[in-house]
């Protein structure tokens, strides 16, 4: 679910682009820019974002970005490509391949630049100014992919270049380009009529903000996880860092004396494997497991059912008997008839091999229990 606070879906087409393109977007005449151009050339004195990075590989210079930087990059990286794209579905020249797949492809400059620093800063060092910004933008970056990938005439476009590809030559990269797009504004919903478009992007806009709120949730709920210990002596197999460590914590919360373990952003804790203490470890383990899934402002039960009856409703207006046959229609298995197949395939020696292991560990703890002459105890 982390992928919950994925880019917008015409983004990864576009991240090979972004680095190689040079644009000259504030090089014209401030007298012939429209308003918003204007105000984004102003901008660009002092937002980091508004030209291409100088440093080696084009890196984000981090010390020039501010909080306050994103917003506005954001709405100016999506009103430019709205225009490129604008340009490219009302081009009078007949489609192809340079002039709609490649002209799509160093589309979008700015709001790829912006959202790829963006959205990687708020799966690993966000705070609250950071999900303010991205459950405000979440449900407009959907709509603006909606809009590019809902275009008739953009489609319209696509199609063309689609259909006529066998008799362009192109290489095999190339040809691969032109599918992907094809079966992207497909699989988007390119090829509906205008009332099942609507319904599509209040469904994605809806899901945009389920998803930016799952993530939010889990990443609170991790933070409320921690789990306080209070004697010294349950943190047997700890090095006297870690336990200084977790000393430390539990002093940022106001916690003196005590010991706060933080629960990792994943499900295995790799404080786990050094832990003596079985109690301590179980607790940790659930609380671990349990983020998200119990009563309280960051339970998110209510939004992934909500999350799957809409991803259910997007599967069958386009045509799909259900999302796993969507999803998979451009994965590997294809289908999820072939899935179940291999999952069925695998389970059986999976199994046999699970407790052929279960019972090593078994005679292992019971030797152990044995030569320290403690109570045994039955693997979970």
């Amino acid at each position: 679910m982390s992928a919950s606070r994925n880019l917008p879906r015409l983004l990864p087409i576009m991240i090979a682009a972004s680095l190689t393109i040079t644009t000259g977007a504030f090089a014209a005449d401030a007298k012939s820019m429209d308003k918003p151009a204007m105000q984004s050339a102003a901008m660009s004195a002092t937002n980091p974002f508004f030209a291409r990075s100088k440093l080696q590989y084009q890196a984000p210079m981090f010390d020039k970005i501010k909080d306050s930087d994103y917003a506005p990059a954001l709405d100016e990286g999506m009103r430019q490509q709205r225009k490129e794209i604008d340009a490219i579905a009302k081009s009078p020249a007949a489609p192809n391949f340079m002039n709609t797949i490649v002209a799509m492809e160093r589309s979008g400059q700015l709001l790829t630049r912006v959202s790829k620093v963006f959205f990687n800063l708020s799966q690993s060092t966000t705070d609250d100014a950071i999900q303010k910004i991205e459950s405000d933008f979440s449900p407009k970056l959907s709509g603006h992919s909606d809009a590019i990938f809902l275009d008739g005439k953009l489609f319209a476009r696509v199609k063309s270049v689609y259909d006529q590809r066998a008799k362009l030559h192109l290489d095999p990269e190339s040809a691969h380009l032109v599918e992907r797009y094809y079966q992207m504004f497909v699989r988007a919903g390119a090829q509906l009529n205008d009332a099942d478009k609507t319904k599509m992007m209040d469904i994605n806009k809806r899901l945009a903000t389920l998803s930016t709120q799952f993530g939010q949730n889990v990443l609170a709920s991790t933070k409320d996880a921690a789990v306080v210990v209070d004697n010294k002596a349950d943190l047997d197999g700890l090095t006297d860092v870690e336990i200084g460590a977790a000393a430390e914590a539990a002093k940022s919360r106001k916690l003196d004396g005590k010991y706060l373990i933080p629960i990792q952003n994943h499900t295995d804790q790799d404080i786990l494997k050094s832990l003596k203490n079985r109690a301590l470890r179980e607790k940790i383990m659930k609380a671990s497991l349990m983020r998200s899934d119990t009563d309280g402002a960051n339970d998110n039960r209510a939004i992934i059912s909500e999350m799957a009856q809409l991803r259910a409703q997007r599967a069958k207006l386009l045509g799909y008997p259900n999302f796993a046959a969507y999803t998979l229609e451009d994965q590997m298995a294809k289908t999820p008839e072939a899935a179940n197949d291999l999952m069925k395939r695998v389970a059986a020696p999976a199994v046999v091999n699970a407790k052929a292991e279960a019972a090593k560990i078994q005679a292992l703890i019971d030797a152990q229990a044995a030569a320290n002459h403690t109570a045994s105890f039955k693997l979970q």
